[in-house]
């Protein structure tokens, strides 16, 4: 038979299980999921199996919990952090909101928005000597804009006829529309 593992006693089985169902972080959910098991009798392996973790880290949250109490069970990852990671944005609020602005006209040379003309644009505006393409997109994405093809146009295409085959098209839908809902219905009629 294995060997028991200890647990100290911070809280009873019942209260164990209680943190275990209450608890709104999956991370500490788990832990406390664990602790309960092990109180019950089972092996820190079996507890570990059963929850889907790995039984190296189900022997740490037991060993925290027996030195640290509730505080062991805690997950660390939710403090926040003051260091920034990686290098600064090149981009600041105010820019940003410039960029939002400009992403909503079309851009200087016609076309659309493009990773690289969004690299040009903030050279521009930043004086930067060179912004990657690729900068250009992960700000296209941070705006909340993706790449768009426009629609193709034939080359024979002419402005003109088209915009006058709507116009015709819109005047003769609503002909239709009055002349369907003037008709009486027959299902209607008893």
């Amino acid at each position: 038979m294995p060997k028991k593992a200890y647990l100290a006693n911070h809280f009873n089985s019942h209260a164990l299980k209680q943190k275990y169902l209450k608890s709104q972080d999956s991370v500490e959910s788990r832990r406390w999921g664990v602790l309960w098991k092990v109180s019950l009798g089972w092996t820190i392996k079996n507890s570990a199996l059963a929850l889907g973790i790995d039984y190296q880290y189900a022997k740490k949250i037991v060993k925290r919990y027996n030195e640290l109490g509730a505080e062991g069970v805690k997950n660390q990852r939710k403090t926040t952090r003051n260091h920034r990671r990686g290098k600064p944005p090149l981009l600041n609020d105010q820019q940003l909101h410039s960029l939002i602005k400009a992403l909503k006209e079309s851009p200087s040379d016609g076309g659309i928005w493009t990773g690289p003309k969004v690299a040009r644009w903030i050279e521009k505006e930043t004086q930067v000597e060179k912004v990657g393409n690729q900068r250009g997109w992960d700000y296209l994405k941070k705006c909340e804009y993706s790449w768009q093809r426009p629609r193709p146009k034939h080359r024979a295409c002419d402005e003109k006829l088209q915009q006058e085959y709507k116009r015709k098209l819109t005047g003769k839908s609503q002909t239709t529309a009055r002349k369907i809902s003037s008709r009486p219905n027959p299902s209607l009629v008893f």
